[in-house]
Parts: C-alpha cells; structure tokens; sequence
C-alpha cells in the first residue's frame, strides 16, 4: 500500500497537469449519407487508396481519433464492419514514408466482445495491398527513421507480434488516465519496446524493461478477472500461465503489495459490489465463500482493513463505486486530419 502523503502528491500531479489531446475527432455524419464513403476515403487520401469491394451502400458511418505523441501518432479508426469489405492498397507515389503498426479490430456477432486481431507492420513507401472487413484499427504511426534504421521489411516473431499487438491496446486503454507531461515518457517507451521486439538484443531489452512489465501486468490481469472466482488460482499457476518465474511476477506485482494482495483484493472488491447490490439477497457468508473466504471472521477483518468498514456496515448503507474518467468530448472544429499529422511528423523527425 502506497502512504497517504504519495498518494495525495500523485493526485495534486495529476491535478495540474493538462489531460492528453485528442487533436482529430472527425467523423461522417455531417456529409450525406451516399457521400459518406468519398469523405472517409479523403481523410486517407495522402496515405493509400481506399475502395469498397461491393459497390456503393447507402452510407458509411465512420470516425477517427488521433493523439499526438512527440513524432508519433496513435489512431482509432472505426467504420462499418461485416459486409462492407474494403481494400486498401499503397499510393504509387507515395506522399509519406512512415512505418504503420496496426492492430484490427473485429465485435464478435455471438458475444459482442471486442477482439483483437493480428499485428500488421508496413511502411507506407513500399508497395502494398490488404483487405479487410474489420469494425476498426488501432494505427501506430512512426517516422521512417524512428529511433532504428530498418530496410523496408522488418521480421517481428509471432510471440512478439502478439506481444506489441498488447501492448497497443495498453497505451490506447490507458489514454483517458494520460496527461500532455506524459508524452515524452510514453515515446520514449513505445521506441524501446518495438526496438527490442525488432533486435531483440540484451541491451535493448533492459531498456524496454518498463513497458514489457506493463503488458505482462496487463496479461496478468486478463488471466485473474476469468479465473479470480478460482480458488486454485495461486502466483505459481499464473505464473506458469504467463511464462514468466514467480521472482518476475512478485517484483512485477511489488509496487500493487504484491501478487497475493492485489488478488485478494480484487476478490475482496468482487464481493464488496455484491453486498452493494440490493437485488442480491444472499447470506454474507455464501457471497464470500463464491469468492474464496471460507472463514467468516477472517473474511470481516480482511473486509474492514481494506475498505474501513465491515460487511454488513456496506451492505446496510450501501456502496457507491468510482467510474473511469470519460474519453474528450468530440468536436470537428478545429481539429486537423491525420494527414496534416503525418506531414507535420515529417518536418519533426528532420528536425529532431
């Protein structure tokens, strides 16, 4: 547990600091909807020609996201999904030479859940052609000499491909909690990370060492939420999931009070919104033994450690949670496109 005094200096931080921009927030909905395609096709207009495979629909509900970091650009593109396949093909001359790490995104039609698909790595100056039905991308834009001198093919290893697919997703989840101070560190991450993914060399690693541990985390996580209701669910076995030795995953887990900590407590949490639910009638302690307290009485004092107050008292008064920071409002006014990005990347990467 971190000491009040470092949690309120975090929080005076985060106080003062500007949010992360999202400097393009465009969509389709002001132009027609037989015209809606043409306008989606103009926002990539410099990056590569864009066609539908199934003639004219009778519209095209699409928008893009662009957070500037440092020389890089993270983009979310979203547009209709299953039935509207589309091919995307290089410019013959192209106007940027950026390298495009992207990471598809497709809903399930049975779940609904969001997946991820497969990394894709180009650069933007050679020639290339894909297709697709996809509900979005994630679109990591790098200059073409970003931190390392590549020819235009680059070989990442599946495991590694998996691996910076993740941590893509990280940086995009974790976009609502990042402020303009943030930036520099997050670049700077992100070079060191697809450096080692690259060449993965000793060094490199050892640089990278910050972000690597942040994806693992966030693996860790995905593994404890599907089996936190588990009671064999102990730092060995998640450990052996995760590939990693227990020594890593403890000093991962150290700055969170450790791995049997945080797993308590988020089981400890599980059966705090239970007892804050009025429609769950259950005993206390049938809701603590679903989630691994077996003993009553260890199970209040654990309960009352971490929340200050005992079971009962949170199912008598209730419990009011905390809800995530919600993503920028969106506004058209003002804001440039992806391509002035990209140009205006061109001239920082001279300069740098």
């Amino acid at each position: 547990m971190q000491d009040k005094a470092s949690i309120i200096s975090k929080s005076d931080a985060i106080g003062t600091a500007e949010p992360l921009r999202c400097v393009v927030d465009i969509d389709t909905s002001a132009a027609p909807p037989a015209e809606q395609f043409d306008l989606f096709r103009s926002w990539h207009s410099n990056i590569a020609d864009v066609e539908l495979l199934r003639g004219k629909f009778g519209s095209f509900a699409a928008r893009e996201r662009a957070w500037q970091l440092d020389s890089l650009v993270l983009a979310f593109i979203e547009y209709p999904g299953m039935g509207y396949r589309r091919r995307w093909k290089s410019r013959k001359n192209p106007v940027f030479d950026h390298w495009v790490l992207s990471v598809p995104q497709t809903i399930s039609a049975a779940s609904g859940q969001l997946r991820t698909g497969q990394l894709r790595w180009q650069c933007l100056g050679a020639s290339h052609e894909d297709q697709g039905e996809d509900d979005g991308v994630l679109a990591l834009f790098l200059p073409r000499d970003f931190a390392f001198s590549q020819p235009l093919a680059l070989d990442i290893r599946p495991e590694m491909a998996a691996f910076v697919a993740d941590y893509v997703m990280l940086l995009y989840d974790s976009l609502p909690d990042r402020t303009e101070n943030d930036v520099p560190h997050i670049a700077s991450a992100t070079t060191s990370l697809l450096a080692a993914c690259i060449s993965p060399t000793r060094d490199h690693f050892f640089e990278a060492q910050e972000p690597i541990d942040a994806v693992i985390m966030a693996r860790a996580n995905k593994i404890i939420a599907a089996n936190l209701a588990d009671r064999n669910l102990t730092p060995g076995k998640l450990s052996q999931e995760l590939g990693i030795s227990r020594s890593r995953l403890y000093r991962i887990f150290e700055p969170a009070g450790g791995i049997s900590h945080y797993i308590r407590r988020h089981r400890l949490l599980k059966t705090r919104d239970a007892l804050g639910n009025v429609a769950d009638g259950r005993p206390i302690s049938s809701i603590a033994e679903e989630w691994g307290f077996m003993d009553p009485s260890t199970y209040s004092r654990t309960f009352r450690r971490e929340f200050g107050i005992s079971p009962k008292e949170a199912r008598e008064t209730g419990w009011l949670g905390l809800k995530r920071p919600p993503l920028p409002e969106r506004s058209n006014n003002g804001k440039p496109s992806l391509n002035s990005l990209l140009a205006n990347n061109c001239l920082l990467s001279h300069q740098l």
